[in-house]
C-alpha cells in the first residue's frame, strides 16, 4: 500500500522550509503538499479551484494546520473540514506558535486531534515533528 500524503498548511515560508527539514530529517519519506493559505487547503482537500479534478476520495495521512492563515483562517478550514463527510475523520494536527487558550479550547471543541505549539529553536521543532511523524504515520492506525 502507497504512503498517503501530509497536508501542510502553513502561509510562513520559513515554516514550512523548518517543516519539511524537520520531516526529511527524520526520514518522513511521505508526500507533502503545502497550502500557503485556508482557501488553497479548502481547494486541495474538495478537489476544487487549482486542484479540481483531484481524487478527493485519497484524504491526506494527516493535516498539520496552523491556525493563523490568510484568506481563511485554520479554525474556520478545520470547522469545514468536520463538517463534510467526506473529511469529518481526517486527522488534523493543530501546528501552531498562538498562545491563545481560545485558539486551544475552540481547536479541540471543533475537532482537532491535537494541538502542538510550535517551538522556537528548531532542534526542539525537529524533535516535535519526529515525534509527531512516528504517531501519526507509524503507530496510528490510519481510517482505509
Amino acid at each position: 500500500m502507497s504512503k498517503r500524503n501530509i497536508l501542510l498548511v502553513e502561509d510562513n515560508p520559513d515554516d514550512v522550509a523548518l517543516t519539511l527539514r524537520a520531516l526529511r530529517k527524520n526520514n518522513i519519506a511521505n508526500e507533502v503538499i503545502v497550502a500557503n493559505d485556508g482557501v488553497e487547503a479548502l481547494d486541495y482537500l474538495f478537489g476544487t479551484g487549482a486542484y479540481a479534478g483531484r481524487d478527493v476520495s485519497k484524504i491526506p495521512e494527516v493535516v498539520l494546520l496552523d491556525l493563523k492563515l490568510p484568506r481563511i483562517d485554520g479554525l474556520k478550514v478545520l470547522e469545514r473540514l468536520r463538517s463534510d463527510e467526506r473529511t469529518k475523520i481526517a486527522p488534523v494536527v493543530i501546528l501552531t506558535s498562538s498562545k491563545e487558550e481560545q485558539d486551544l479550547v475552540r481547536s479541540y471543541k471543533l475537532g482537532a486531534n491535537s494541538y502542538i505549539r510550535k517551538p522556537v529553536d528548531f532542534t526542539q521543532f525537529s524533535e516535535a515533528v519526529r515525534q509527531l511523524g512516528l504517531y501519526w504515520l507509524v503507530l496510528n492506525e490510519p481510517v482505509p
